[in-house]
């Protein structure tokens, strides 16, 4: 057998698997990447709509809710208008029978309800005849991100200091208008 260095060097018989071989992990990479990316995105539009939902559900409760004579009470929510809040929030139902928006928003203790007490004269309109302050809902919500593999079964988290997670997290405000 006469072998030739030269003729190694012009022979392109096996160049397109190699070539397929080199580039065949970048594209696998960029392709689940980008349907992780989509995903991610997908989660977090959903929580920022829900946070939106449970943020209007508390603006329409009755504007005595928000009283106590004629003055204006901030703090927390609590009692079983918060639950239904929370509710409205995690699954579109004031009850707690619905089904959550993502699988893995499985406890309303992620959802925060505030009431504030904003001056009359940044909101015009239906509040000038308000007898004092105008009580604005602010519904937060930090939500664990669940990757699209680890839904698939995939586990690819780190552990140890470098371990992460990442969390959506959303905020609305609304301005109580009452029913």
């Amino acid at each position: 057998m006469n072998f030739k260095l030269s003729s190694l060097a012009t022979n392109i018989t096996a160049s397109a698997a190699v070539e397929m071989a080199l580039v065949t992990p970048l594209l696998l990479t960029l392709m689940f990447g980008s349907f992780e990316l989509g995903n991610y995105f997908l989660d977090e539009h959903v929580v920022v709509k829900a946070v939106r939902d449970g943020a209007r559900y508390a603006a329409r409760l009755p504007a005595t809710e928000y009283y106590s004579g004629s003055t204006c009470q901030a703090g927390p929510y609590s009692g079983s208008q918060l639950a239904a809040i929370q509710n409205v929030t995690r699954t579109g139902s004031p009850y707690s029978t619905g089904t959550p928006r993502l699988a893995s928003w499985t406890s309303s203790a992620t959802i925060k309800v505030d009431i504030n007490c904003e001056p009359v004269t940044i909101y015009s309109g239906i509040y000038t005849d308000l007898p004092g302050n105008v009580p604005v809902v602010t519904v937060t919500a930090k939500v664990q991100y669940t990757t699209l593999f680890s839904r698939l079964g995939w586990d690819i988290t780190r552990s140890g200091a470098a371990s992460t997670t990442l969390n959506l997290n959303a905020r609305s405000q609304a301005p109580v208008m009452g029913i």
